[in-house]
């Protein structure tokens, strides 16, 4: 396999992780006391050129676990009037990470990754609540990096000087639609292409694959 070939590998270009994107929609900011009620993911290839972008998305509405706090503020904000409505089609915290989860691996394994890392906008908190779903469904397996993420507020303020994702799309030349907002399958969507934008535009600039320094001459 040449250098070029190598570089254009997804499991090259991110130290042998898979990024994978997420979004949730929640009804309140405590990971381990308020509920998970929408998920999303993305998931990432390379085309053989090395051009970054989406693949697979998985997209789940949730049933709050038991017990689970329900903030009036968050519910309004989302606009998940009833989180228990069966016009939502929710299922269980368990199954919907077990099926993201299983995705995740399967992609992980066909781009001989090591394991996958989360991207998402603000993604510390993204993060908390999918670690903490996981840990109340006593999954084992879960592909995520226990604490390293990608987050695309900290890499939108780098590359377009923006860090609310609207406007960071909107810089970068893409459509953001604000009446879809605070959805989980549009808001990662939208995070998906953002960070693919971001990636490739830095290896139109040249900033991908890396140039190796030259070896200093010998001298005698």
């Amino acid at each position: 396999m040449t250098d070029i070939a190598a570089h254009n590998l997804l499991k090259n270009r991110f130290r042998g992780y898979l990024p994978v994107v997420i979004d949730v929609e929640t009804a309140g900011f405590n990971a381990k006391t308020d509920a998970l009620l929408e998920i999303c993911a993305v998931t990432l290839t390379m085309d053989e050129d090395g051009w970054l972008k989406p693949a697979t998305t998985m997209h789940f509405h949730v049933l709050p676990f038991e017990g689970a706090n329900l903030e009036k503020e968050a519910l309004e904000f989302n606009g998940i009037r009833d989180p228990f409505s069966p016009l939502r089609g929710a299922i269980t915290e368990d199954e919907a990470l077990k099926a993201i989860f299983r995705q995740v691996r399967k992609e992980q394994k066909q781009h001989d990754c090591q394991r996958a890392i989360m991207v998402a906008h603000n993604a510390n908190f993204d993060h908390k609540f999918v670690s903490a779903a996981s840990q109340r469904a006593k999954l084992k397996r879960n592909p995520f990096h226990p604490f390293a993420t990608f987050d695309t507020a900290a890499l939108s303020g780098l590359a377009f000087g923006q860090t609310v994702l609207a406007k960071a799309c909107r810089t970068a030349g893409m459509d953001f639609d604000n009446k879809e907002a605070h959805s989980a399958l549009y808001d990662t969507t939208q995070t998906a292409l953002l960070f693919c934008e971001i990636v490739n535009k830095w290896k139109q600039l040249g900033g991908w694959p890396l140039i190796e320094p030259e070896a200093p001459e010998a001298t005698e």
